[in-house]
């Protein structure tokens, strides 16, 4: 094995790291920092081979329980800091990850400007945030980390001062200064109305000028003006799979503050403008639209007489005023000067239709160089992209609750008194049969269960969003758990009730109806309950009429129920047979990827995930999710919005138009060695997994799970159901636990025994040579194993009260590990992990030396908890140490 090169420290890092150590000096006293000092240099020490664990532990046995806090604090305050400073020298951006890069390569390949704005013109690009518990941090150590990055890009350009005429090096101090002393931990459980506001925050302060600021940069690249293609999405105060507290209200919420949010950047963007748009009529002709448009606004002023433009956004202002007012419920902060002539904007579009005459005006002097881009081709950009809504917001449920509440509506309007008896062709001729009927099922007369009348108040909200925002607002009704026809069905049943699907020749369906398909089993099923699907002459007329079809497919409980091989490769299989069912059925498919922020849950490289999907599946049109603590790691400031916006769409372009870089009979040749490396891995991951005697109960008391169901980081429960069953548990406290204890089991178990018994190393090399799947595949299992440590892991087995179940189980598991170690070795003909990515390597392991000892005062203070210890200190200890090594590892969640 080769010796890993020696680290070299980012400058940044080494800057922060002064100013933290300075800090905590100051704040916490010269005995403190000595002591943490001392551990640090011990683990860094310890990492290069100096000296052993024993310098580490003989530190933190010095430690008090307050010291202990104090120090895990400056622990998780250095690796955010270093997240910071990284992300600020583009670790995390991928080279040829930006739409110009994808342009050129794709100009190499004799695919020209116009297919790729042809391909815009009808693609669809959607970020979307959820609110998946897996960010530990308060927003406003979030918020005061960002106050830093905006300080070093100052610094960056040689400026030693901010526009307050402060020291930019103190101002810096002062926000280390400030996180050193803002409480890191949520003392209450985080509501739905907290999480809409989070998401919010980086909707309205990220998204919204970074989007225009990107198209702008595409349309130079293009050299004509794109479609607006890519647009946010939430599932925030929309998703009630397993939260009891998501509700008609909470939907109302999300979407009222979405709209006053982007209403009020659109009021300040045309204040901003009216201010810039002094053009007169003496100088400048001006077209009879804007004349029209400044004579309705109600601006008499005598000083404006020659100004048509600024009357006229006047004008714009007064109505866009009294949109806020209609759907914000109250004034905006600064009010309309004038009454104008005309309502309320009913709809983005005619606002939009305003704003591109005074473009249009402005294009037909001076060779248009006041109408291309600039601040009006923006706002016209962001009314494009976020209309009043700001984000599509999706509804989700649990196919088990619509077949409760559809059985429910059936009895009480007497149609069927036992729906829940009926096998599925009995199911599907039924509701086909009262979706064709223009009668309602709901009656104000009946006595209908709470769960019924719940799930008709999400409905008949979605439809009132649609009279108030329009019908981007909410597009999409996503189905968890769904394995048949009669679970689609069943949703419109729902949307009927409220209007959302209306009966005719043909039908019309408001909102789409979308399956997720999550486990093994469900994905192996998918393409056959889709033509079925479409097999409907209903749905085909809605399919024809919309032009695509949705269909979602979840990384989390397929790796939970299969591994991390089989469930790469199962959701692989599944897309390429879905793109055949779709394109029999003459519909354009669009897949929602529900991916997490670790490996085990569908992490990784978006960039390379894109690219690696099956030929022929993208095609312009992608969904994904952003979750957790990927939410302030990609879209925590505008430059790496930027960076990872440009990622995923320059990833979209090539994934759809870049010729095929397998041929047929390689493509063959790789899919069956794909599937047995799947089946073997599969069989090796349940065998640990679900056939085990004990594993169930090894898993919670190694793992930190219980003490992670108790920390404030979501609004949703860790488990489905009260059972402890790991089908049962979500996937991401799951995932959480794992990575906690430094095992990452669902990001490798199984695979290094698939690599193992694979007889022809030969054709492993060659996939991953001519692959972007298997490349992507093995690239994001070498990222776990880098980030696991097997030494610290068999701590936390110690933990497990039966000792000889312990050490059994964790000596499967870490041979496991040592087989997927040395095999991927084997195959990257490697000497040691990561070696071929040096960046990344330099990245982890600057950060390990940091993790080590929270790891170890995480098992002591899990030992005094679980064995009845009260001071309340040792609990907010392993909250601490639990939000510090998430920090630390970033994506683990």
């Amino acid at each position: 094995m080769s010796s890993a090169p020696p680290i070299t420290q980012n400058p940044d890092i080494r800057f922060l790291g002064r100013l933290l150590g300075d800090v905590i000096k100051a704040y916490g006293g010269e005995t403190l920092f000595r002591r943490i000092e001392y551990i640090r240099s011990a683990s860094v020490d310890r990492a290069r081979g100096i000296v052993d664990a024993h310098s580490i532990d003989s530190g933190l046995d010095a430690l008090t329980l307050d010291d202990t806090l104090s120090f895990v604090r400056g622990f998780m305050l250095f690796s955010m800091l270093a997240n910071l400073a990284e992300d600020r020298q583009g670790v995390a951006a991928e080279p040829g990850a930006d739409v110009a890069s994808a342009l050129a390569r794709l100009e190499q390949e004799g695919i020209s400007r116009s297919e790729v704005l042809d391909l815009l013109n009808r693609s669809l690009i959607a970020p979307v945030l959820t609110a998946h518990p897996t960010e530990v941090r308060r927003k406003s150590m979030i918020d005061h980390r960002n106050h830093i990055a905006e300080l070093m890009a100052l610094k960056d350009i040689g400026r030693t001062e901010t526009v307050d005429g402060d020291l930019i090096d103190q101002a810096i101090y002062r926000q280390i200064a400030l996180l050193w002393q803002t409480r890191p931990l949520r003392r209450e459980r985080l509501y739905v109305a907290d999480e809409v506001e989070t998401a919010l925050a980086y909707l309205r302060d990220v998204f919204l000028p970074t989007l225009p600021a990107l198209y702008s940069r595409w349309q130079r690249a293009l050299g004509h003006r794109p479609a607006s293609f890519l647009r946010p999405g939430t599932w925030i105060g929309g998703d009630r799979d397993g939260n009891p507290f998501v509700t008609a209200d909470s939907l109302r919420l999300a979407l009222s503050r979405g709209a006053e949010a982007v209403l009020g950047h659109y009021l300040r963007q045309l204040h901003a403008l009216g201010a810039e748009l002094s053009i007169s009529t003496e100088l400048a002709e001006v077209t009879w639209e804007v004349e029209k448009l400044a004579e309705a606004s109600g601006d008499k002023s005598s000083t404006r007489s020659d100004e048509p433009y600024r009357r006229a956004i006047s004008g714009i202002y007064s109505r866009l005023a009294k949109t806020y007012q209609a759907l914000a419920g109250r004034p905006p902060e600064r009010l309309p000067r004038y009454e104008a002539d005309g309502d309320a904007y009913a709809t983005p579009g005619e606002l939009k239709a305003d704003l591109v005459e005074l473009s249009h005006a402005l294009n037909r002097t001076g060779a248009g160089s006041l109408s291309s881009g600039g601040a009006l081709g923006r706002l016209i950009r962001a009314v494009e992209t976020f209309g009043f809504h700001l984000a599509t917001l999706d509804l989700r449920q649990n196919s088990d609750v619509h077949e409760r509440v559809v059985a429910d509506l059936l009895k009480v309007a007497g149609v069927e008194a036992d729906y829940m008896a009926l096998d599925e062709k009995a199911r599907v001729a039924l509701l086909r049969s009262e979706l064709q009927s223009k009668r309602l099922l709901r009656t104000p007369f009946g006595g209908y269960d709470e769960e019924t009348l719940s799930e008709l108040a999400i409905v008949e909200a979605a439809a009132e969003a649609h009279r108030l925002y329009g019908p981007e607002a909410i597009t999409t009704y996503i189905i968890s758990k769904a394995s048949t026809v009669s679970d689609m069905l069943e949703v419109n049943i729902l949307l009927k009730e409220a209007g959302l699907y209306v009966p005719g020749e043909p039908p019309q369906a408001a909102v789409m109806v979308v399956p997720l398909f999550e486990t093994i089993g469900d994905l192996e099923n998918a393409p056959e309950v889709m033509t079925d699907w479409f097999g409907l002459p209903e749905v085909a007329a809605v399919t024809t009429a919309r032009g695509h079809q949705e269909v979602m497919v979840g990384y989390s409980d397929s790796n939970k129920d299969g591994g991390y091989l089989t469930s790469v490769w199962s959701l692989h299989e599944a897309s390429s047979a879905l793109k055949s069912v779709f394109a029999d059925a003459g519909a354009a498919m669009q897949l929602f990827h529900g991916r997490g922020g670790s490996v085990g849950r569908g992490g990784g490289s978006s960039f390379a995930a894109i690219r690696a999907q099956p030929p022929g599946t993208v095609q312009g049109r992608i969904r994904i999710t952003e979750q957790g603590e990927v939410i302030a790691a990609k879209y925590g400031t505008r430059e790496s919005a930027m960076v990872n916006l440009e990622a995923v769409t320059s990833a979209t372009l090539l994934a759809s138009l870049e010729k095929p870089l397998l041929k047929p009979d390689e493509a063959t040749k790789f899919g069956a060695a794909m599937a047995d490396l799947s089946g073997a891995a599969f069989k090796a991951f349940r065998g640990l997994v679900y056939e085990t005697e004990g594993f169930r109960t090894f898993f919670r008391q190694m793992t930190p799970i219980a003490e992670i169901a108790d920390l404030k980081i979501g609004s949703r429960p860790a488990s489905r159901t009260k059972s402890d069953r790991i089908e049962d548990l979500r996937a991401i406290p799951w995932v959480f636990s794992w990575a906690q204890a430094r095992v990452m089991l669902p990001g490798w178990y199984g695979v290094g025994q698939a690599l193992k018994n694979h007889e022809d190393m030969g054709l492993l090399r060659e996939m991953l040579e001519a692959w972007p799947f298997f490349q992507s595949t093995l690239a994001n299992l070498e990222m776990v194993l880098a980030k696991s440590d097997m030494d610290l892991a068999e701590r936390y087995a110690e933990l497990v009260e039966d000792k000889a179940l312990g050490k059994a189980i964790f000596g499967r598991i870490r041979d496991g590990w040592q087989m997927t170690h040395d095999s991927l070795l084997s195959v990257t003909r490697q000497t040691r992990l990561l070696q071929k990515n040096p960046a990344l390597d330099q990245s982890i392991r600057l950060r390990l030396p940091y993790i080590e000892p929270l790891n170890l005062l995480q098992i002591e203070l899990l030992k005094r908890h679980r064995a009845g210890e009260d001071d309340p200190r040792v609990r907010e200890g392993i909250q601490l140490s639990i939000n510090a090594i998430a920090t630390a590892l970033r994506n683990s969640g």
